[in-house]
Protein backbone atom coordinates (compact mmCIF):
# COMPACT_ATOMS: atom_id res chain seq x y z
CA UNK A 1 0.00 0.00 0.00
CA UNK A 2 2.79 2.60 0.98
CA UNK A 3 4.31 1.73 -2.15
CA UNK A 4 1.10 2.46 -4.52
CA UNK A 5 1.16 6.01 -2.66
CA UNK A 6 4.51 6.80 -2.92
CA UNK A 7 4.13 5.72 -6.64
CA UNK A 8 1.35 8.07 -7.20
CA UNK A 9 2.42 10.64 -5.31
CA UNK A 10 5.21 10.58 -7.85
CA UNK A 11 3.69 9.35 -10.93
CA UNK A 12 1.18 12.71 -10.06
CA UNK A 13 3.95 15.04 -9.23
CA UNK A 14 5.60 14.55 -12.26
CA UNK A 15 3.05 15.15 -14.40
CA UNK A 16 2.89 18.59 -13.63
CA UNK A 17 6.36 18.75 -14.41
CA UNK A 18 7.58 19.14 -17.80
CA UNK A 19 4.82 21.35 -18.91
CA UNK A 20 6.05 25.08 -20.06
CA UNK A 21 9.35 23.49 -20.21
CA UNK A 22 9.86 23.51 -24.03
CA UNK A 23 10.40 26.70 -24.35
CA UNK A 24 11.72 27.33 -28.19
CA UNK A 25 12.65 23.74 -28.10
CA UNK A 26 10.75 22.63 -31.01
CA UNK A 27 7.86 20.33 -31.01
CA UNK A 28 7.20 18.24 -27.56
CA UNK A 29 6.71 14.80 -28.55
CA UNK A 30 6.31 12.81 -25.09
CA UNK A 31 3.97 14.05 -22.03
CA UNK A 32 5.77 13.22 -18.32
CA UNK A 33 4.32 10.14 -18.27
CA UNK A 34 5.55 8.43 -21.89
CA UNK A 35 8.88 10.01 -21.49
CA UNK A 36 9.51 7.77 -18.32
CA UNK A 37 9.08 4.68 -20.25
CA UNK A 38 11.16 6.22 -22.99
CA UNK A 39 14.02 7.33 -20.90
CA UNK A 40 13.63 4.04 -18.93
CA UNK A 41 14.08 2.06 -22.52
CA UNK A 42 17.51 3.77 -23.54
CA UNK A 43 19.02 2.69 -19.82
CA UNK A 44 18.23 -0.85 -20.80
CA UNK A 45 19.75 -0.40 -23.99
CA UNK A 46 22.98 0.57 -22.31
CA UNK A 47 24.05 2.32 -19.07
CA UNK A 48 23.79 6.46 -19.87
CA UNK A 49 24.47 9.59 -18.49
CA UNK A 50 21.44 12.21 -18.36
CA UNK A 51 23.67 14.18 -21.22
CA UNK A 52 23.55 10.74 -23.04
CA UNK A 53 19.73 10.97 -22.71
CA UNK A 54 19.36 13.82 -23.84
CA UNK A 55 21.58 13.86 -26.59
CA UNK A 56 20.56 10.20 -27.75
CA UNK A 57 16.62 11.39 -28.13
CA UNK A 58 17.45 14.28 -30.00
CA UNK A 59 19.03 12.14 -32.12
CA UNK A 60 16.16 9.50 -32.32
CA UNK A 61 13.51 12.04 -32.45
CA UNK A 62 14.83 14.23 -34.91
CA UNK A 63 12.68 17.40 -36.66
CA UNK A 64 14.37 19.87 -33.98
CA UNK A 65 12.95 18.10 -30.97
CA UNK A 66 14.98 19.09 -27.52
CA UNK A 67 14.26 17.05 -24.51
CA UNK A 68 14.66 20.07 -21.65
CA UNK A 69 17.23 19.06 -18.75
CA UNK A 70 14.45 20.66 -16.57
CA UNK A 71 12.27 17.32 -18.20
CA UNK A 72 15.72 15.02 -17.72
CA UNK A 73 16.70 15.05 -14.62
CA UNK A 74 13.97 14.93 -12.54
CA UNK A 75 12.39 12.15 -14.23
CA UNK A 76 16.04 10.31 -13.63
CA UNK A 77 15.66 11.70 -9.99
CA UNK A 78 11.75 9.60 -10.17
CA UNK A 79 13.20 6.46 -11.61
CA UNK A 80 16.26 5.87 -9.01
CA UNK A 81 13.21 6.40 -6.52
CA UNK A 82 11.19 4.04 -7.69
CA UNK A 83 14.40 1.50 -7.88
CA UNK A 84 14.04 1.27 -11.74
CA UNK A 85 17.16 2.45 -12.32
CA UNK A 86 20.74 2.89 -10.15
CA UNK A 87 23.22 5.49 -10.46
CA UNK A 88 27.17 5.05 -9.82
CA UNK A 89 29.37 8.16 -10.14
CA UNK A 90 31.35 8.49 -13.22
CA UNK A 91 33.87 11.40 -12.78
CA UNK A 92 31.63 14.33 -12.21
CA UNK A 93 28.57 12.69 -14.04
CA UNK A 94 25.96 9.75 -12.44
CA UNK A 95 26.06 6.59 -14.91
CA UNK A 96 22.12 5.19 -14.82
CA UNK A 97 22.05 1.52 -14.91
CA UNK A 98 18.38 -0.65 -15.44
CA UNK A 99 17.53 -2.68 -12.28
CA UNK A 100 15.42 -6.21 -12.26
CA UNK A 101 12.42 -4.00 -11.41
CA UNK A 102 13.44 -1.73 -14.35
CA UNK A 103 13.43 -4.14 -16.29
CA UNK A 104 10.10 -6.13 -15.08
CA UNK A 105 8.54 -2.77 -15.56
CA UNK A 106 9.53 -2.31 -19.24
CA UNK A 107 8.52 -6.27 -19.60
CA UNK A 108 5.06 -5.07 -18.26
CA UNK A 109 4.48 -2.18 -20.52
CA UNK A 110 6.45 -3.52 -23.59
CA UNK A 111 3.19 -2.91 -26.25
CA UNK A 112 3.47 0.58 -25.12
CA UNK A 113 7.29 1.52 -24.98
CA UNK A 114 7.14 -0.71 -28.38
CA UNK A 115 4.72 1.93 -29.56
CA UNK A 116 6.50 4.56 -27.79
CA UNK A 117 9.59 3.99 -29.77
CA UNK A 118 8.30 3.27 -32.49
CA UNK A 119 6.38 6.82 -33.11
CA UNK A 120 9.95 8.23 -31.88
CA UNK A 121 11.28 6.86 -34.91
CA UNK A 122 8.57 7.81 -37.15
CA UNK A 123 8.82 11.59 -36.45
CA UNK A 124 12.38 10.87 -37.44
CA UNK A 125 11.48 9.72 -40.41
CA UNK A 126 8.77 12.42 -41.17
CA UNK A 127 10.93 15.09 -40.76
CA UNK A 128 13.73 14.09 -42.86
CA UNK A 129 10.96 13.55 -45.52
CA UNK A 130 9.71 16.94 -45.10
CA UNK A 131 13.78 18.55 -45.21
CA UNK A 132 13.84 16.27 -48.43
CA UNK A 133 10.78 17.43 -50.20
CA UNK A 134 12.03 21.51 -48.87
CA UNK A 135 15.89 20.99 -50.01
CA UNK A 136 13.66 19.69 -53.84
CA UNK A 137 11.61 23.34 -53.67
CA UNK A 138 14.55 24.99 -53.10
CA UNK A 139 16.15 23.43 -55.76
CA UNK A 140 13.62 24.21 -58.56
CA UNK A 141 13.42 27.84 -57.27
CA UNK A 142 17.03 28.26 -57.53
CA UNK A 143 17.66 26.73 -60.82
CA UNK A 144 14.10 28.44 -61.96
CA UNK A 145 15.03 31.87 -61.27
CA UNK A 146 18.86 31.77 -62.09
CA UNK A 147 17.51 30.32 -65.85
CA UNK A 148 14.49 32.14 -66.72
CA UNK A 149 14.61 34.90 -69.50
CA UNK A 150 14.62 37.76 -66.47
CA UNK A 151 17.95 36.04 -64.58
CA UNK A 152 20.63 39.39 -64.92
CA UNK A 153 23.78 39.10 -62.92
CA UNK A 154 22.04 40.98 -59.99
CA UNK A 155 19.24 38.19 -59.70
CA UNK A 156 22.26 35.88 -59.21
CA UNK A 157 23.96 37.72 -56.56
CA UNK A 158 20.67 37.92 -54.93
CA UNK A 159 19.76 34.23 -54.85
CA UNK A 160 24.00 33.34 -53.76
CA UNK A 161 23.02 35.99 -50.60
CA UNK A 162 19.67 34.51 -49.88
CA UNK A 163 21.71 30.69 -49.99
CA UNK A 164 24.50 32.13 -48.50
CA UNK A 165 22.15 33.36 -45.31
CA UNK A 166 20.08 30.33 -45.44
CA UNK A 167 23.17 28.36 -44.58
CA UNK A 168 24.61 30.37 -42.11
CA UNK A 169 21.34 30.45 -40.24
CA UNK A 170 21.31 26.62 -40.16
CA UNK A 171 24.51 26.46 -38.95
CA UNK A 172 23.65 28.53 -36.00
CA UNK A 173 20.85 26.10 -34.41
CA UNK A 174 21.83 24.49 -31.42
Amino acid sequence: MFHFLRKHAFHHHHHGMGHGHGRGRGPKMFDAGALRYVVLQLIAEKPRHGYDIIKELEQRAGAGYTPSPGAIYPLLAMLLDMGHVVATPDGNKKLHTITPEGEAFLNENRAMVDALMGRMSAQNERGADELRGLMYELKLAVVGKARDSAATPERLQQIAAILRAAAADINQLK
